[in-house]
């Protein structure tokens, strides 16, 4: 029975068969306030290759009242498993089907919310990858591209926008009609609806004779905070920058951003009518880096119009054309469009993007960039950190093997070639060979093909007199993890080397850089011998190739004690990076890790970095430590924490971000009892804004060490009853350190399925304590018991949540890998399940090596 699966052999099966021409969907949204249902009518026209064949159209909804192909009905009864069966096609075809389809409060299908604030019900879709079907009777596959018009009846006073530009709507009473004119051909999972009393802010891109409308919405209550011209000003800057690399005009008649609550991704990029989760909408004040991000993911859904919407993977195995390529594009526009506030976006790239790339890369579930999709159950775990960060890592590296200026002709080309249709792999590499020159053949194999990482070390030699003997690039690839497919490979590297001399002032200058390609297992470099050794050589400056490095025992030695001192802010995140790697692989401790970072983060400059660092020295010390010197690296982490709080230049990003640095680790009574002053105004940090969102964030950990009550939570609740708030006051709830805010927590979670994505998020997060290790043990049990039933009932987001957030990561221990193991085999669970537990397992394995190789630091 198929379910709600799609195997990558029907999808091809039935694209054989069809061509989609044309949707015309109805959507009754007139009674939304109430929620429940609501009234869907498709009417879609296709052609069947094979005249009298058979197929099926694809839909999830409670009932279908009505089925109607070329003009004889069809038994509604037939509707099963998420199919409509579709027997003996003529050559051109009519279909219609009416449904009664469900509002949702997962964030999958069309999303219901009701804000707190107004008691105002908005709606938005989110359909990638197979949740269209949820809202009308379609083909859901990525290769049945069609246009689409929308026809929506929805309450009198509300705003409703779609692919195409919004209509006057018509009609008198409680409800009006917007009819939308038909997209362009666009596959299923772009298209969108979001309806309710949204306030909007309005511009337009104009470059000569192209005039396209902006818009920018966000519910009422967010108004005050939206910061549109912001906005704007980010997304011309793309609209600039990728016309002119893209050679293509922008492709659709508008373009909307919207921010809706509740939403599971960072952001999804509907075509024309691009949705944000509205936490982008900033309440409170951040730092520089939470601006960064959001311009990256701006910049991100705007560069998938062409890549993704304009020309679309054939199927999900190349799912990597799309957010590759769009994580790419997004951090060069950022570092190379002129008036970017963010030019250092490939050290945020470095430190960020691939970071999330070498964790990924090694989990039992690493797999090719070009994945295998056998169906849609694979796609929905593969937006991971291989598609994503890995993948533009890798296009990086072949812009370093080709140039920019040949890739961007090769992208030129794809453009022009496959605008409106769908493509593969084979698509790409022979527009970029043409542009090039290059055989890219054996470049896709090693890149694309492969799991794995690489890692690239110095062997440098000296003679007696101190200068160069010898200077090498090691290459190693090491084995995959157990259970993951295929085998490690040694891989080609444009890589280039940084020569770095510590000057008077303990700054470390580049002297001189040497770009070269390192293949096979060693890599001579001439050019280096005879030479004074400088202090630090850095491997794979710039960051030109994805590869761990490693830095030899000389520059390791200057890098502890000066890595605050490199001149710019790239070297000084790869060597970050470095460090972080070298801790969760086992090679350095995490004690001597933390003594790093308190040498090192007082004269980091970048706030990304600074975060970054972070919250990686909180995880360190949280799974990585010796648990018997664990409360002392914590100690000392939460002192420098206070230090460089009261230090920080008053109202600085810098002060922000350690004042939540301390409010995530503080455990004494003079640290706790700050961040309580603080609270409730009796202690003042000069130039600190205690706003909303930090108020929060020292009532969590307050309530995490029982310094508040629930009296505390609910005044601080009075105090923002918003949606957000709401989500706060949950997490706080669910971290109270007694048995019962556990078992309640739990089963809310759990035992019932009524909390929204959002809430039921908020408490995971609270419920997993890194100080209430004793507390949560007895839920290991719980979890393994229940896993399977909620992997088997609730929706694909729902049960993600909580097979990866309740799993057992804290009980760092061989019992928990064995009840693990145990699991998976008596279980049986799906692969999708399997892959999920497999990763969360994984984190235990790393953890217990990392634990050991403290212990033995600590025994020095």
């Amino acid at each position: 029975m198929p379910g709600t699966n799609l195997t990558r052999e029907e999808a091809r099966t039935r694209a054989d068969l069809l061509r989609v021409d044309a949707y015309d969907i109805e959507l009754d949204l007139g009674s939304a306030r109430d929620g429940g249902t609501f009234r869907s009518t498709t009417v879609v026209r296709f052609a069947a290759n094979t005249p009298g064949a058979d197929s099926f159209i694809d839909l999830v909804a409670p009932s279908v009242e009505e089925i109607t192909l070329n003009g004889a009905p069809l038994d509604p009864g037939s509707f099963a498993d998420s199919r409509i069966p579709l027997p003996n096609l003529a050559a051109e075809n009519e279909l219609r089907v009416v449904a009664t389809c469900a509002y949702t409060n997962t964030g999958e299908g069309l999303h219901r919310f009701v804000d707190p604030v107004d008691g105002e019900t908005y709606l938005y879709t989110q359909f990638e990858v197979p949740d269209a079907r949820r809202v009308f009777a379609s083909f859901e596959q990525p290769d049945l591209k069609a246009t689409f018009a929308f026809t929506v009846t929805a309450p009198e006073g509300w705003v409703v926008v779609s692919n195409a530009p919004t209509p006057e709507p018509v009609g008198e009473g409680a409800t009006r009609v917007w009819k939308f004119e038909p997209t362009g051909r666009i596959s299923t999972y772009i298209t969108a609806l979001i309806a309710g009393p949204y306030v909007g802010v309005f511009d337009a891109y104009e470059n000569g004779e192209q005039r396209v409308p902006l818009g920018v919405y966000c519910r009422p209550s967010l108004r005050e905070f939206l910061d549109a011209e912001a906005i704007f000003e980010v997304t011309k800057q793309g609209f600039d920058y990728f016309q002119e690399k893209f050679d293509y005009a922008y492709p659709f008649p508008k373009y909307d951003q919207l921010f809706v609550p509740e939403f599971n991704a960072g952001a999804m990029e509907n075509a024309g009518a691009v949705t944000f989760r509205d936490q982008y909408v900033f309440r409170s004040k951040v730092t520089d880096a939470a601006y960064e991000s959001r311009a990256a993911t701006i910049l991100h859904e705007l560069a998938h119009m062409w890549f993704g919407n304009l020309v679309t993977m054939e199927w999900w195995n190349d799912l990597w054309l799309n957010e590759s390529f769009a994580t790419f594009a997004e951090a060069v526009c950022q570092a190379e469009a002129p008036g970017s506030r963010w030019p250092h976006s490939w050290t945020t790239f470095a430190n960020q993007m691939k970071t999330w790339a070498y964790r990924q890369d090694q989990l039992p579930s690493t797999h090719p960039i070009m994945a295998e999709i056998n169906d849609l159950e694979d796609v929905q775990v593969n937006f991971d950190g291989i598609t994503y960060a890995k993948g533009a890592s890798v296009l990086k590296q072949l812009v370093a093997y080709v140039g920019q200026d040949a890739f961007f002709q090769g992208v030129q080309a794809y453009f022009k070639r496959h605008a409106w249709g769908n493509t593969r792999l084979s698509d790409l590499l022979g527009a970029l060979e043409e542009a090039s020159g290059r055989d890219l053949k054996a470049w896709s194999k090693s890149w694309l093909e492969t799991a794995g990482i690489n890692v690239l070390r110095p062997s440098v030699v000296l003679n007696t007199d101190g200068e160069i003997e010898s200077f090498a690039v090691l290459q190693e690839a090491p084995a995959l993890p157990t259970g993951a497919k295929g085998a490690a490979v040694l891989r080609p590297h444009r890589i280039a080397i940084g020569l770095y001399e510590l000057t008077d002032d303990g700054s470390l200058v580049r002297t001189e850089r040497i770009e070269l390609d390192v293949d096979g297992p060693r890599t001579e470099v001439p050019e280096l011998v005879g030479r004074h050794r400088p202090a630090v050589v850095l491997l794979n400056d710039d960051d030109l190739s994805y590869a761990k490095i490693r830095l030899d025992e000389d520059s390791m030695a200057v890098v502890t004690e000066h890595l605050g001192g490199f001149t710019e802010s790239l070297p000084r995140a790869l060597c970050w990076a470095s460090a972080w790697d070298m801790t969760r692989d086992g090679e350095l401790a995490t004690r001597d890790y933390l003594s790093l970072a308190l040498s090192g983060i007082g004269r980091e400059s970048d706030i990304g970095v600074v975060q970054s660092v972070q919250r990686q020295v909180k995880l360190a010390l949280d799974a990585y430590a010796d648990p018997q010197w664990r409360e002392q690296g914590l100690a000392r982490w939460a002192a420098a924490a206070e230090e460089h709080l009261r230090a920080a230049e008053p109202g600085s990003d810098h002060q922000l971000a350690w004042a939540r640095s301390l409010a995530a680790v503080a455990r004494t009574d003079g640290q706790l009892g700050l961040l309580a002053g603080l609270l409730d105004g009796s202690v003042e940090v000069k130039g600190l804004a205690v706003d909303t969102e930090l108020r929060w964030t020292l009532l969590t950990r307050l309530s995490a060490t029982g310094r508040a009550d629930d009296s505390a939570i609910a005044a601080e609740l009075e105090r923002d009853n918003t949606a957000a708030g709401q989500e706060h006051a949950a997490t706080c709830r669910a971290a109270r350190p007694t048995a019962e805010a556990k078992a309640e927590a739990w089963a809310s979670v759990v035992e019932s399925d009524k909390l929204t994505n959002y809430v039921q998020e908020a408490v995971i997060a609270g419920f997993q304590q890194s100080d209430q290790r004793e507390l949560l043990a007895p839920y290991a049990a719980k979890y393994f018991a229940a896993v399977k039933g909620i992997w088997e009932t609730r929706s694909h987001e729902i049960s993600q949540q909580i097979i990866g957030g309740l799993y057992p990561s804290l009980q760092v221990s061989a019992e928990t890998l064995a009840a693990t193991d145990a699991w998976l085999t008596e279980a049986e669970p799906a692969p999708a399940l399997r892959r999920q537990v497999v990763e969360a397992r994984a984190g235990i394995e790393r953890a217990l090596k990392a634990q050991a190789v403290d212990r033995a630091a600590g025994a020095r």
